[in-house]
């Protein structure tokens, strides 16, 4: 069901929602690595103990909202009879299924898809879903299915639910009604109100193998070589959606040159840091895009950092400037030393937009207080 209140052509608000060159997950039937997940939802609506509210969570990026609109469409396109010799033995909807063009494109009269709207004054998607957002849901639920026997309604993600949009959607879990579910996809379940996640029955899914994030790489960015693909593997932690995200923005080259000045610490290559930190003086979407990378890669390599104090073992360098250099840094101070560290220089970069830092004197500073640490 389109959510209202916008005039925005379909097809550029659709871009606007899903800005990537991979398939969107309301258009993507692929999941690969989920196969325990899918069969407990497939077996819960085959005996008839389908539960009213399913929440998907995980790391973002690992297939959670493929999956619910896999269930989705399982259950307003995919029932048995017509096209089905027998039971089926997955969630697999077939291209010719009634209904099944209608779900992928967002238009089944029994679908309802939960998420961030535009805002009309700016033009952009909004950072958070209103309660505004969520006030057809409660209507849609109850209404009598339109096509088959089910309502499926889709929230991604609830961890963007705001206060009063969390609670409109508490009175629909506390009254759930007949032949209706809800599927609530959530990155960070630590945001969610306790009396949702108690309502729900909760599917936990775990990151992807490295192997298996390689190769939904080698079919969704082929223009990647082996060896990016595995050093994005390891950059994404389990996350395909990360590994492409971080292959379009060529974050690759980014991580490398990090490393690269890391690598100097503890006297720090002055000049090679100001270079590096110059590329974030520019402004532009590519800015920016390193900009987000750059948090990222940043609080990725110093957990990886922690890890190595913590257990011990040298983890797989990502790039060849990396082999030896944690045990070096661990060596010259303390685990609690870069413990703090880390603190500090998470803070700085997710600060510096919300008070206005100049990002270059943040990239700087971020690494003076690693060198601060060894002294």
């Amino acid at each position: 069901m389109a959510r209202g209140k916008t005039s925005a052509d379909p097809a550029e608000l659709e871009k606007l929602e899903w800005p990537y060159d991979w398939p969107a997950p309301w258009r993507n039937n692929r999941l690969i690595g989920h196969e325990l997940a899918e069969r407990t939802m497939l077996v819960s609506q085959q005996i008839g103990r389908l539960h009213h509210a399913w929440l998907l969570t995980g790391p973002r990026g690992i297939g959670k909202a493929t999956l619910a609109w896999r269930f989705a469409r399982f259950l307003l396109a995919g029932q048995p009879g017509g096209l089905f010799a027998s039971t089926p033995d997955s969630l697999d909807v077939m291209p010719q299924a009634p209904g099944r063009a209608l779900v992928d494109a967002r238009s089944h009269p029994d679908l309802f898809h939960l998420r961030r709207s535009l805002n009309p004054d700016t033009g952009r998607i909004r950072t958070e879903i209103s309660v505004d957002d969520v006030r057809g849901l409660g209507e849609f639920m109850h209404m009598t299915p339109a096509m088959g026997e089910w309502r499926v309604a889709i929230v991604d993600a609830a961890d963007e639910m705001n206060r009063n949009a969390a609670n409109a959607v508490l009175k629909i879990l506390e009254e759930p009604p007949p032949n209706a579910v809800l599927l609530i996809v959530a990155h960070a379940t630590g945001r969610l109100l306790p009396t949702i996640r108690s309502r729900c029955r909760r599917l936990a899914l775990q990151p992807l193998p490295d192997q298996t994030v390689v190769q939904l790489l080698g079919d969704y960015a082929p223009g990647t070589t082996d060896e990016e693909r595995a050093a994005l593997a390891g950059l994404a932690e389990g996350s395909i959606g990360r590994a492409l995200e971080l292959a379009s923005a060529g974050s690759l080259g980014l991580y490398r040159e990090m490393v690269e000045v890391l690598a100097t610490l503890p006297d720090l290559d002055m000049p090679r840091l100001h270079g590096f930190a110059e590329r974030f003086a520019r402004r532009g979407e590519e800015a920016n895009a390193d900009w987000r990378s750059l948090g990222y890669l940043f609080d990725g390599w110093l957990k990886g950092l922690a890890r190595r104090g913590a257990i011990g073992r040298e983890e797989r360098p990502i790039v060849p400037a990396e082999a030896g250099l944690h045990a070096k840094l661990l060596g010259a101070a303390s685990l609690d030393r870069w413990l703090e560290a880390w603190e500090k220089v998470t803070h700085l970069l997710s600060r510096a937009d919300a008070v206005n830092l100049d990002r270059k004197q943040t990239v700087l500073g971020s690494f003076l207080v690693l060198q601060s640490a060894m002294r």
